[in-house]
């Protein structure tokens, strides 16, 4: 029996007008184990936010749209341009609260027909639950969806199922793509990691 290859790991941010909490994210990243590459997608920012990434944070690969064409289309194009086996997609305003998400998250993409996992998280403005988080580590949970700031999907099935539907711009793009993908005969897996 051979070893299968690590898995490489993508953080993509796609983000417009928040340079604060964006800082705040990449410096999570940057802690961040096992992650080949972080790209984030400025979609359009008025505020300084390309020009605080080259000098806060050289490493990140930053791609400046001059005019905003909308999160979906810009998460789209995140997918295209990173490099990694698997994407993991991140809000501007989100962090990860451990080193090592990325690489415990890496682990569970250990059969071909797990195309994304949902990473367990907190909606700091509605309560201090946590969310989609699997019940316990043990065995495989599976859910039918996954919410946008915090997941992780294969980048070649991701490719492979168009992405996300540019017609919903803004919202619903996640389940629409979570139908696809399990339509396609993959399914998103439930992590039990830190959130």
């Amino acid at each position: 029996m051979t070893d299968r290859p690590a898995l490489t790991a993508s953080i993509v941010i796609t983000m417009k007008n928040r340079r604060n909490d964006l800082r705040s994210a990449l410096r999570s990243c940057t802690e961040q184990t096992g992650v080949l590459e972080t790209v984030v997608i400025d979609d359009g920012s008025t505020d300084g936010t390309s020009e605080m990434i080259a000098e806060e944070f050289p490493h990140v690969r930053v791609i400046r749209h001059e005019r905003s064409t909308g999160y979906i289309i810009a998460r789209n194009a995140a997918a295209e341009l990173a490099q990694g086996d698997i994407l993991f997609s991140i809000d501007d305003d989100a962090i990860f609260t451990s080193p090592g998400i990325v690489e415990d998250v890496l682990t569970l993409f250990d059969a071909p027909q797990v195309g994304a996992v949902a990473i367990p998280y907190i909606d700091v403005n509605k309560s201090p639950d946590v969310r989609q988080i699997a019940p316990a580590p043990e065995q495989y949970w599976v859910t039918d969806r996954f919410i946008g700031t915090a997941h992780a999907v294969r980048k070649d099935l991701f490719l492979q199922l168009d992405g996300y539907r540019e017609l919903f711009f803004h919202q619903g793009e996640e389940r629409d793509f979570c139908v696809r993908l399990l339509e396609a005969g993959y399914f998103v897996r439930l992590a039990h990691t830190a959130p």
